[in-house]
């Protein structure tokens, strides 16, 4: 379903992207490496404990599988962990530096912890990496440094962000993609 809705809203196009839930105390389900997300099927999907084993020989998953499995094993209340690779994401994660700041907007208080529209969110940007472990490591520091972060950008990539269910994390992924819309738009608008 949540392929779907990305796909339908261009968060995920071709075979971009990749989708995991926990599905038990050492086991998550995850999207294997490849898949179109708006075509999603039970085959689309794959059992891997939390080293990235899978349960049934000859499976891959996506090679980002490890900044999934980081996030699990760091937290054990995140049940979902989406990325998605929307044009508003992208873009921005090119032009916002270290850190995008999201602020004074009502959709903020879809995130946890945020009562009022007078609030601001802090999406890092981290540098692109093909060294997973190397990139899951700096996402590490990053979520140290401040433990409420529910996102962060890949520059020139896309976007992460997790939930304690599916349902969650969905919820933050619509979010965030509406608040990147209004960011783009009010950066063309004149408004740096």
């Amino acid at each position: 379903e949540a392929g779907r809705f990305f796909f339908a809203r261009g968060w995920v196009p071709a075979t971009s992207g990749n989708f995991s839930a926990r599905a038990g105390d050492d086991d998550v389900l995850i999207t294997v490496s490849g898949r179109h997300k708006g075509r999603l099927g039970t085959d689309d999907l794959m059992h891997i404990d939390l080293h990235g084993r899978p349960a049934r020989a000859g499976q891959r998953s996506s090679a980002e599988t490890g900044l999934h499995l980081q996030l699990y094993r760091r937290d054990p209340a995140i049940g979902a962990v989406l990325h998605t690779h929307s044009v508003n994401a992208t873009v921005l994660s090119m032009l916002a530096g270290g850190a995008l700041v999201l602020r004074d907007l009502e959709v903020l208080k879809a995130f946890p912890g945020i009562a009022t529209h007078e609030s601001a969110v802090c999406v890092p940007v981290l540098a692109n990496d093909q060294d997973i472990a190397r990139l899951a490591a700096r996402v590490a520091e990053v979520l140290d440094r401040d433990p409420g972060c529910c996102g962060y950008l890949i520059a020139g990539h896309g976007f992460y962000t997790w939930g304690a269910t599916v349902a969650d994390a969905v919820r933050h992924v619509e979010a965030f993609e509406f608040l990147f819309e209004c960011e783009s738009l009010m950066r063309r608008m004149g408004r740096p």
